[in-house]
């Protein structure tokens, strides 16, 4: 069950939804190697997830707005979300794309190769941002980040600026943006 907020959301958060698998390893794989691993993990992520989540532990009220698949993955991040204290009523349970999870090889010396099939974010959508739209009402930040559709993303700056919230775009991954985005 989503929970409910009873005031407005300091923060919204529009963004991704991962579950990063992560593979430490003594040795980095080269193109046609396999190496032996040694510790796994399987570790919430996602751009706007991490947002949601770090706005939550430092107060704010937060309400997130995301597409994650109807899955295991989905299931466990919406648990951990609403464990949080994360409004969830704007997060879609997509039944026809698996949630996004990221693979990651971490070497000893820190260095990483990192994957990621974006799976249900690549299906936020404008009508999701357009159903969310209580949430921006009375919020004072809106965090974005570019793991999600451009044009949703445009669409989320847009609402945020007609209600008068302060946006936070953290740019990454990198993408060349119009200059009416920033």
């Amino acid at each position: 069950m989503a929970k409910r907020q009873t005031q407005s959301p300091a923060v919204v958060v529009v963004g991704s939804s991962n579950t990063d698998l992560v593979i430490q390893s003594s040795k980095l794989p080269e193109p046609g190697m396999t190496v032996l691993g040694g510790e796994f993990q399987v570790i919430p992520g996602g751009k706007g997830a991490n947002q949601a989540v770090a706005a939550a532990r430092a107060g704010a009220p937060v309400s997130f707005v995301a597409n994650i698949g109807r899955d295991d993955f989905g299931g466990a991040a919406l648990q951990r979300f609403e464990r949080e204290g994360i409004e969830t009523r704007f997060i879609v349970r997509d039944r026809r794309a698996p949630s996004g999870v990221a693979l990651i090889m971490v070497g000893d010396r820190g260095r990483n190769l990192i994957s990621v099939a974006a799976g249900s974010n690549d299906r936020l959508a404008k009508a999701h941002i357009d159903r969310a739209k209580p949430a921006f009402a009375g919020a004072r930040c809106c965090l974005l980040q570019l793991e999600t559709p451009l044009p949703t993303v445009e669409a989320a700056l847009r609402l945020a600026r007609r209600e008068g919230v302060t946006t936070i775009l953290d740019p990454a991954p990198y993408r060349r943006l119009a200059k009416r985005i920033l």
